[in-house]
């Protein structure tokens, strides 16, 4: 009988103590004196403490090697035990998914209520790794036996009402290939609204902010809000243009998210419903590959509070992702799209994987995961990516990426 049968008589063998070179090595060589085939291995490591957990076809003499393993656990200052079982783990190729966490703090009774309704809904937690332990915690779990649609419904809704964000993503080979970023501008990739910076120099910024608030709800046709705001600008001398640019926060995290995904062959785009001048330079500092926003018009330095061509609004976001990705030959199953207000909506549902960064409550609702901690790079533990593998890979470069400070935060009510 193969060793890979599912009905293979097994033995499940665990180590745990303090950690100590060569552990693995010995129990290996151990279970190699038996000719025992290793059908699944795994090992943890946390605070000194290893756990290192086998699954060996069983031998002839199951005794003998008890014996061998226990005397070769003690050496080492181990303990082992060994239980009988049958078959690998075959839940694992049935519908399994990934649920990655994130809180600040990251509380027990969060995690027992999330694990709780994975068991409610007939799945299995089969691994949990740590994907960051500051400024937030994110720890992913591989679930399987549960579809990833049944367990968004439950726990999308367990995961609010513990304040904590969440996301469930089918294991399937697109975490590991090539894919398009597609993010907004304003409150998304930079803190603010740049239309309101634009109108707190042209005396109008209350009466702005007011419309832009209705038009991110969705309480107003965007193309119409748009056009009434930058007539409101008509006048504004255009060296307010650069001024703004110089005054612009970028999002904590987003110059990380971009420089490391670009190192795995990423691409970026962002797609506004603000301003060209602003953008096009924006994208070329931040090293986006692709920007597509209105633009203004401006005649004899100042504007006219007119805009130049078509107007992109809700459907022209999502328009422009299938575009991008068209161009790039990149399925739209593998797009990525992130936003914050209403007219993201489109955009959002577009995407293979639609994310509400600190959105409005009809955002948050409609996508796929919602993000609502300040930190862009957060969305890269949703990629299965860690801190460690991003702090290493800057240490290559030279860079030293140090945690911003947490700080509590507040997303849109």
């Amino acid at each position: 009988m193969s060793p890979h049968d599912p009905d293979t008589d097994t033995l499940l063998i665990t180590v745990t103590g303090a950690d100590r070179r060569g552990v693995t090595s010995a129990i290996l060589q151990t279970l190699a004196g038996a000719g025992v085939a290793v059908v699944d291995i795994e090992q943890m490591l946390m605070r000194g403490r290893l756990v290192l957990g086998l699954l060996v076809t069983t031998p002839r003499d199951k005794k003998r090697l008890g014996k061998a393993l226990t005397a070769t656990a003690e050496a080492l200052g181990m303990s082992v035990e060994i239980e009988r079982g049958s078959g690998d783990n075959r839940s694992r190729a049935r519908d399994r998914a990934h649920v990655t966490i994130i809180g600040a703090p990251l509380k027990a009774r969060a995690l027992a209520a999330i694990a709780g309704r994975i068991a409610d809904s007939g799945g299995n937690i089969d691994r949990i790794v740590r994907m960051a332990r500051y400024p937030v915690t994110a720890i992913e779990m591989h679930t399987s036996g549960a579809s990833p649609d049944r367990l968004r419904t439950l726990l999308t809704r367990e995961a609010a009402h513990h304040g904590i964000d969440l996301a469930v993503q089918p294991a399937s080979l697109l975490r590991h290939g090539m894919r398009l970023i597609v993010m907004d501008v304003d409150s998304t990739l930079i803190q603010g609204e740049v239309i309101e910076m634009l109108a707190d120099r042209a005396g109008c910024g209350a009466k702005v902010a007011e419309v832009t608030e209705q038009a991110m709800r969705g309480e107003l046709d965007f193309e119409q809000s748009l056009r009434a705001r930058v007539k409101l600008l008509a006048g504004l001398d255009a060296s307010a243009l650069d001024e703004v640019y110089d005054a612009i926060v970028i999002n904590p995290g987003a110059r990380t998210m971009v420089r490391t995904l670009r190192r795995l062959g990423y691409r970026f785009a962002i797609v506004s419903g603000g301003f060209s001048q602003i953008t096009d330079r924006l994208a070329a500092d931040v090293g986006i590959h692709r920007a597509r926003a209105n633009t203004l018009e401006i005649v004899d330095g100042r504007l006219t509070g007119e805009l130049v061509g078509a107007v992109v609004d809700r459907a022209g976001k999502a328009e422009a992702l299938r575009e991008f990705a068209a161009d790039l030959g990149i399925p739209d199953a593998a797009t990525i799209a992130i936003g914050d207000g209403a007219n993201d909506l489109d955009m959002l549902a577009a995407a293979g994987l639609g994310i509400a960064y600190n959105a409005r409550p009809v955002v948050r609702e409609a996508a796929d995961t919602a993000l609502n901690v300040p930190y862009l790079d957060t969305i890269m533990y949703l990629l299965g990516i860690t801190r460690e593998e991003i702090e290493a890979a800057d240490a290559e470069d030279g860079i030293v990426t140090p945690a911003p400070p947490l700080e509590p935060f507040a997303p849109r009510g």
